[in-house]
């Protein structure tokens, strides 16, 4: 099992750009594929990227594509997801979790919260 802790969250105006980060403990980082999802007011939780556990094996949402860009650094045990060009409606918490098996995921973050208002 795998305990994964999100930061870099916050309060950022339109147009905006903010980085956040997944920190894992307790297992082999670098076995595990990482997905981000978001959760906003009253929506269900949406997939936003996945990167694999080799950092090759990349996808994204369509609604984030060029605007987002998810990475790793396993020597670190930290996975990233730069997001650039915020609006409002990216206003959500959050989280990561491990790829257990092929989009598959387990382990779940608590979430940090983006907020993107004027």
């Amino acid at each position: 099992q795998i305990q994964l802790v999100e930061s870099g969250g916050g309060l950022v105006q339109p147009g905006g750009s903010l980085r956040l980060s997944c920190a894992a403990s307790g297992s082999t980082f670098s076995n595990y594929g990482i997905g981000w999802f978001r959760r906003a007011p009253g929506k269900k939780r949406e997939f936003v990227a996945r990167i694999g556990p080799g950092g090759f094996s990349i996808d994204y949402a369509d609604s984030v594509k060029g605007r987002f860009a998810i990475s790793r650094d396993n020597a670190k045990n930290t996975a990233y997801l730069q997001m650039n060009s915020l609006s409002p409606e990216d206003t959500a918490v959050y989280i990561c979790a491990a790829e257990i098996a092929p989009r598959v995921y387990d382990d779940w973050g608590q979430g940090t919260q983006v907020t993107v208002s004027s």
